[in-house]
Formats: structure tokens, sequence, C-alpha cells
């Protein structure tokens, strides 16, 4: 991963929905409460569509645009069509797209597989292994449940945001 100047946290989990979504806009609201500027990569693993069939930005898009820009006075969104090479886009590649310069932090959902801190998030009922096991870049689980973790892994309330808005914090932003 190239190395930026912005931190950059992963939230990952062996499975869907586990929360991690739902914790991420706790933390974004916490975060910028406390006047974070932030980014944030979200891995989908199917097609999207953030434009809709028949406006304008759609069928210039559809008609063959591989870049499509649209702007407003309130945001700009650039989509970007890409080759299907079976192949999932490299996060160090997404970073780079974004303005780093106006951000204090990047946070990432899944790309479970890049070396880049995470926070695990892990819910008993589910009844899935552990990544921390197997994954040292992971620095914190979340978890519903007591753990045995790796050592130096923290272990963090999934359902306390504020906790785990410290933590985050403490970890990448403190003086």
């Amino acid at each position: 991963m190239e190395q930026t100047r912005v931190p950059i946290l992963g939230f990952v989990a062996y499975s869907s929905n586990t929360g991690k979504t739902t914790l991420l806009v706790k933390l974004i609201t916490l975060l910028r409460r406390r006047g974070l500027r932030l980014g944030v990569i979200k891995h989908a693993h199917h097609r999207f569509e953030i434009d809709h069939e028949g406006k304008d930005s759609y069928v210039l898009r559809k008609a063959g645009a591989e870049q499509m820009l649209i702007a407003s006075r309130h945001r700009w969104a650039l989509m970007v069509e890409t080759p299907d090479t079976g192949g999932e886009p490299g996060l160090s590649r997404l970073v780079a797209r974004l303005d780093r310069d106006a951000l204090d932090l990047i946070l990432v959902e899944g790309f479970r597989h890049e070396a880049i801190p995470k926070i695990e998030l892990h819910r008993a009922a589910l009844g899935n292994p552990l990544l921390a096991q197997e994954d040292d870049s992971i620095i914190a689980v979340a978890s519903d449940t007591p753990l045995e973790l790796p050592a130096g892994v923290a272990r963090l309330e999934i359902n306390d945001a504020e906790q785990i808005a410290g933590f985050v914090w403490e970890r990448f932003l403190g003086d």
C-alpha cells in the first residue's frame, strides 16, 4: 500500500450482516463531532448503480462514457467504468483517488485481505471463526462476547460505538 499522510483503518468481518455499515454510521457521527474530516471506501461484492435509469447521467454512461462526472453546487460524483478482469479493485488505487489533503482519517469497509490496520467485527451467534487468529493486521476485535485474542489485539464491545470511537481516536489521532 502506498504511504499516505492520512491514517487508514479497515473494518472487516468473516461474513456479511455482522454490522459493519451500522457501526460505521455511528462512528462517523461520533468522529465528526470531534471535528474529523473522514473519507470512506466501501467494498461491494456485486454490481451497483449510483445513478438511476432514465436520469441523464445514467443515459450518458450507458451510451458509452467510460468516465461520467456529475456535479452540482452540493456534491459531485465520478463514475468510472472498469473492465471486468475478474479481480477486485486494489485498495491503494482507490485511496489514491481520494483528496487526502482534505481528510484526517480514511475508513475502509471490507477489503479484508489488505494489509492495513483493521478492526474485526465478530458476533458469537453467527458462529464464524475469528479472522484475528490468522491476520496480524487486525489491531482490535469488536465483539458481543468475551474472546481469547492473540497478544496485542484489543477487545472492544461491538455495541459501544463511543468506546470504539475513543479507541480509534487514541490509536490514530491522539496527541
